[in-house]
């Protein structure tokens, strides 16, 4: 029975001769105008702040999920510092850097997938990351086994790294890199920072017969799809004003294409 009223239940019921009035579909429309252009403010204020938060770590961006935990990195605390290899093998909170400053080489390391959403980290002086006996991080391995493997966990677009032992990294009271902490607080706050170029990040190639002016590119349009017999090339000669326009308003390879066709009608008709 409330299956069928369901289906029966269309809209406002109408009387006989009366108009439907559309004025809340225009009202539903402009809501949805509304809520797409909101949309896509959100999507621009984020990108603006992604690229001020990369320019301000001179090209090192945060990764903000698995998938971009691969190739160059570097673990940053709430502070600013980044983690830090020593020649021993042991591994530091190094000195905090200022605005455009990207890491130091020592605190750069290469991050590779292990699976079930885990990875290891190889430092600058080709050895994998474990942990030793007292829970503290340290260079010394050459191959990744379960004490390589380390997990970062993000929870309300915060992240904390679960080492193999169960806890979290954190720094003890000598700025040595620890995982000892049961809990997540401010100092367990980690970003993953990488600057190896992402799919959204590359920009489109530009196709060889767009490059140059709007003269240039209609003269290489015209010669890729003219067939000139008299061997004359017939370019449309009403100025590329209409040309830049087109460009603007995203529509520049539809008027290429009108301005040729236009060419080609008018010799047809001499």
């Amino acid at each position: 029975m409330e299956d069928s009223f369901k289906k029966v239940k269309g809209g406002a019921l109408l009387l006989k001769g009366e108009k439907k009035k559309k004025h809340k579909k225009h009202k539903k429309r402009e809501r949805s105008g509304e809520r797409e252009e909101k949309g896509e403010k959100r999507v621009k204020k984020s990108q603006d702040t992604f690229q001020e938060d990369m320019k301000l770590h001179d090209g090192w961006w945060l990764a903000d999920n698995y998938a971009h935990i691969v190739g160059p990195v570097a673990l940053q605390f709430s502070n600013g510092a980044y983690i830090k290899a020593l020649d021993n093998g042991k591994f530091v909170l190094g000195a905090p850097h200022g605005d455009g400053e990207g890491p130091d080489p020592e605190e750069i390391l290469m991050a590779m997938k292990v699976g079930d959403g885990k990875i290891s980290l190889k430092s600058g002086f080709d050895k994998y990351l474990r942990l030793d006996k007292s829970g503290k991080m340290v260079g010394v391995s050459d191959a990744v086994g379960a004490m390589e493997m380390f997990e970062p966990i993000w929870e309300d677009g915060k992240m904390a790294i679960l080492g193999p032992n169960g806890r979290f990294m954190s720094i003890d009271d000598e700025d040595l890199v620890i995982f000892d902490k049961d809990k997540v607080g401010t100092m367990e706050i980690i970003k993953i920072r990488s600057n190896r170029i992402r799919d959204d990040m590359k920009k489109p190639e530009i196709p060889e017969e767009m490059k140059g002016s709007m003269a240039d590119v209609e003269t290489k349009f015209v010669k890729k799809f003219q067939k000139f017999q008299d061997h004359k090339l017939r370019i449309n000669q009403n100025g590329v004003a209409q040309l830049v326009n087109a460009k603007r308003a995203g529509n520049l390879h539809e008027t290429l294409l009108d301005r040729r066709e236009k060419m080609k009608s008018d010799r047809m008709c001499k």
